[in-house]
């Protein structure tokens, strides 16, 4: 039997072999060397066993901006994403694949959480930082969020108060005392997001402060500060000299 014409064989995948050489890269250069995509790619080898996965990793960037936005977005923020490969098909993430990165973003917020608890939160203010800003920079509608602390200022509890719309959510600070007293907490941190990606502190949230202060004060709750998280950045009322 005569070989066939090399030039009428079938054109390979131009993914075949590409996990392979992917993984060799990540071991020989280590992970900080890869781009956003291929990192992301590495994942999505999980939970898409067979297949090109880098037009669907590309597309999630492109959707929801970096790294950080796609493993903050919710399942069904994921599942609208699409991506065409090379031979024109398109290829949707499913729900099994979103949860899997959406389950990643709880394990690095459990991690941050860790490091914030550690110590004091006084002495590891860096890593609280961190902490809220994982939380909260992505999130799509202003949510007000409490962290309340013992009398050596270590977290007891981050509770989330309440959900709002994309540029409000109720605060009640009544609540926020009771709260306190529920948890024998002697001092609180109040942190919300503003989905806008400004963290400059309005009008209101300067008012719903002084609030909160007056309310604790008259049962010797301290509010160390007031933490409001944009997209890129975080607002401390304590620097800003609002409290």
């Amino acid at each position: 039997m005569y070989d066939q014409d090399p030039s009428k064989k079938a054109a390979k995948p131009h993914h075949l072999g590409h996990r392979d050489r992917l993984r060799a890269r990540a071991r020989d250069g280590g992970l900080p060397a890869l781009p956003d995509y291929e990192l992301l790619e590495l994942f999505l080898f999980l939970s898409q066993p067979q297949g090109d996965v880098k037009p669907i990793a590309k597309a999630l960037l492109d959707r929801f901006g970096s790294l950080s936005g796609v493993l903050a977005a919710s399942v069904e923020d994921m599942t609208t994403v699409k991506a065409t490969d090379i031979k024109g098909r398109t290829k949707a993430v499913g729900k099994e694949t979103a949860l899997d990165l959406c389950a990643l973003q709880e394990v690095a917020r459990r991690v941050a959480l860790e490091e914030a608890t550690k110590r004091t939160v006084i002495s590891s203010w860096t890593a609280l930082l961190s902490y809220v800003r994982l939380a909260l920079q992505h999130e799509p509608r202003e949510q007000f969020r409490v962290l309340y602390l013992d009398r050596k200022n270590q977290l007891i509890r981050d509770e989330v108060q309440n959900k709002g719309t994309v540029d409000h959510a109720p605060v009640y600070p009544r609540e926020v005392v009771r709260r306190a007293l529920e948890l024998s907490s002697s001092a609180l941190i109040i942190v919300h997001n503003h989905p806008s990606g400004d963290p400059t502190p309005s009008r209101a949230d300067i008012d719903m402060t002084k609030q909160v202060i007056e309310a604790a004060r008259s049962l010797e709750i301290q509010v160390h500060d007031h933490l409001i998280v944009g997209r890129h950045g975080v607002a401390s009322f304590k620097q800003l000299g609002l409290m």
